[in-house]
């Protein structure tokens, strides 16, 4: 299979392996996928790395070299990378994410790039728009997950737009500068900051794309929200409790019930050792600013079916789905397309190795997820302008 390009980025076809264990392999496909580092770059740094502190050391090596040689977008996706894995205590973690964000719109601010503060609440939300590329084929939202920053989906917002597309990244709480900037903690309610991206920008008639755990915030967004025409969602669960076998999401659920101050005090000790499990905990409860474990595990208990609503999502509805997602067992993918019983339409693709897009949101062909996306969009978008 060939790369697929399009509005300027090359979106190349295989999963690489740069780490021999998944937690730091998907985390170095994740930006050479989406087109913004260099296969040689990321494969010398995955034979260095053996612990979360390497990680830092060789993205930021890689951030410092890339940057010394005038190569500003892969020097902001590395610091990026660095980052990802700094444990939230630590002093680096917010002038690590300052520097991306400077050097991301250096790299691009000749890119026609429109940055937008939407009020939310006595806060805001950033987001960033990009106007259409030839005649206006209607407005794409598009928003990421647990873990993400609205930049890291440009190339993808700039797919569409090079298809006809307007399209609008927005991070809602929880993500990127509204979690790190305006310190707004996640909040599942995502129909609150849909609303109010398109109450600012007067749209009525919209196509949603969430990502990873995003699928779930925008299947829930469009449940509550009619202006929300049409959903594509990748890489998420129906019901977050269910990713776990039954056996293990009952021990999780005893421990919450009977032995909270001993859960806590287990998963601080876990934090202190600094393993995947760590930054996992810590993380969720970065993102959601609090200060105790099991306070953490009581917001993804409420990523539930019930609290998704599926059986009132009127549009029409895409799923994507890979086959050996390692974070969202490709169990619960049926599960999802039998409880969007008031859907106008519901479509579904799964990717398999064959197509190179087995991963997690199709990290290692995210060119066909695209093609995938932009073919059914062309299909209900016919005659609709927003």
């Amino acid at each position: 299979m060939t790369p697929e390009t399009n509005g300027g980025f090359t979106y190349p076809v295989g999963y690489q392996r740069f780490h021999k264990d998944q937690l730091f392999n998907f985390q170095l496909n994740r930006p050479y996928s989406l087109g913004y580092a260099r296969l040689e770059d990321l494969t010398a740094a995955g034979q260095r790395i053996a612990t979360f502190a390497q990680w830092k050391t060789e993205m930021l090596r890689l951030a410092t070299e890339a940057l010394s040689e005038g190569r500003l977008m892969n020097a902001a996706f590395y610091y990026r990378a660095a980052e990802f894995y700094t444990f939230p205590d630590d002093p680096d973690k917010q002038p690590l994410y300052g520097r991306f964000s400077e050097l991301f719109y250096c790299a691009f601010e000749k890119h026609g790039i429109e940055r937008i503060q939407v009020r939310y609440g006595e806060a805001s939300l950033p987001a960033m728009a990009i106007g259409p590329e030839g005649t206006a084929r209607g407005t794409i939202i598009l928003h990421g997950g647990y873990d993400s920053f609205i930049e890291e989906f440009y190339s993808m917002m700039r797919y569409f737009a090079a298809s006809g597309f307007r399209v609008i990244g927005f991070d809602g709480p929880g993500q990127g500068a509204a979690r790190r900037k305006a310190d707004l903690p996640l909040d599942y309610h995502w129909e609150k900051p849909v609303g109010a991206v398109l109450d600012h920008f007067g749209l009525e008639d919209v196509t949603l794309i969430g990502l990873s755990m995003g699928g779930y915030f925008a299947l829930r967004a469009a449940a509550f929200d009619p202006r929300v025409k049409r959903v594509i969602t990748s890489g998420h669960a129906f019901d977050y409790r269910k990713v776990a076998r039954p056996p293990a999401t009952a021990i999780l659920v005893f421990f919450h019930d009977h032995l909270r101050e001993f859960t806590n005090k287990l998963s601080r000790w876990k934090i202190k050792k600094g393993s995947m499990e760590a930054w996992n905990i810590s993380h969720l409860m970065y993102v959601l600013g609090v200060d105790e474990p099991m306070a953490a595990l009581e917001f993804a208990l409420e990523l539930n079916e019930e609290n998704l609503h599926s059986d009132v999502v009127r549009q029409d509805v895409l799923i994507l789905a890979s086959r050996d997602d390692h974070f969202i067992p490709f169990r619960l993918h049926q599960e999802q397309l039998r409880r969007l019983t008031a859907a106008r339409s519901v479509t579904d693709r799964v990717f398999s190795r064959e197509d190179h897009a087995q991963n997690h949101c199709q990290i290692g062909n995210v060119g066909l997820a695209l093609q995938v996306m932009r073919e059914w969009t062309d299909t209900k978008t016919i005659g609709r302008v927003s």
